[in-house]
């Protein structure tokens, strides 16, 4: 059972149902497509679980999944990250699993394909650790620049100023310019998780007030499926690659767990306190399950 002494903010919800797709209507002054070869558009879709100890065709689709028995009484389905895994009673035959497979195949394909979607565009964010890599900051795009000849004492980076809205900003790093991906990415890390202390800081100062609240510790947090938690006694725990998101989604976390420490709840009244400070928390709440996280 959930203990009421510590709530926590999902770091990746599952998105909301996509809404059903619109036909696209061609008009004059659109771009000709290139046409899809025929054998190309004849190639079935294929998701292999990399687990797979069984195989199914559902439409024009090849679908190996994970099965497993276990002590259940229905027959379970969880598209997940890696593919599909069905997991059946000990008592019912394979023939029966196949068929109950088939019958859910416009579920299964749907999901598998969002799923396909997402992983796509997570592995678009990934960034690859070099001189010049970029990544989101605050919402902004920051360029790394190794700069060997400063030393930054007890800073380890400078963030330009920037020269305009379209162009990005530099964080100069005190390494040589052979260094290779994994101190590039310490590097960067830990400039971002000394700017995600200092701006968390100033964010829970700047709410609790607001709120009527005090919280008592910060710590920063590198967990896999939340982005904050807050205890009774004041705790506040925030993912530090919230500074990735624009202030406003990471004024939205911010407020959430301070909201915690006056409902630790997510009764209308929680909800309500949070709107008190964050009017449009809604939009923002859909932004942070929406947008994806550069993959590091």
């Amino acid at each position: 059972m959930r203990s009421l002494l510590q709530l926590t903010l999902d770091l990746f919800d599952p998105p909301s149902p996509p809404p059903p797709p619109v036909p696209s209507v061609p008009t004059f002054e659109a771009p000709a497509q290139p046409a899809i070869p025929l054998a190309d558009a004849l190639i079935p879709a294929s998701f292999v679980h990399p687990r797979a100890n069984r195989e199914v065709v559902l439409g024009h689709a090849r679908v190996a999944f994970e099965f497993t028995r276990g002590k259940r009484r229905t027959i379970g389905f969880v598209v997940g990250a890696e593919g599909l895994s069905v997991r059946a009673p000990r008592w019912v035959a394979l023939r029966d699993v196949d068929a109950a497979v088939k019958e859910k195949a416009d579920w299964i394909l749907r999901k598998l394909a969002e799923t396909q979607q997402r992983h796509a565009k997570l592995e678009a964010t990934r960034i690859e650790w070099k001189d010049g890599a970029s990544f989101p900051f605050l919402g902004e795009t920051v360029q790394i620049r190794l700069d060997p000849e400063h030393a930054f004492t007890g800073v380890g980076g400078v963030l330009d100023a920037g020269t305009g809205k379209d162009d990005p900003r530099f964080l100069r790093l005190a390494l040589a310019k052979g260094a290779g991906p994994e101190q590039i990415r310490d590097a960067a890390q830990a400039w971002l998780m000394r700017q995600a202390r200092r701006i968390f800081t100033e964010r829970l100062d700047h709410f609790a007030p607001q709120l009527g609240v005090r919280w008592s510790k910060l710590s920063l947090s590198n967990a896999s499926t939340r982005w904050g938690s807050a205890t009774a006694g004041g705790a506040i725990r925030l993912h530090w690659r919230l500074v990735h998101f624009r202030m406003p989604v990471v004024d939205y976390v911010v407020a959430h767990e301070l909201a915690h420490l006056r409902v630790m709840d997510h009764s209308p009244r929680f909800w309500e306190t949070v709107e008190s400070v964050v009017p449009d928390y809604g939009a923002l709440r859909q932004q942070l399950k929406e947008q994806p996280v550069p993959k590091w």
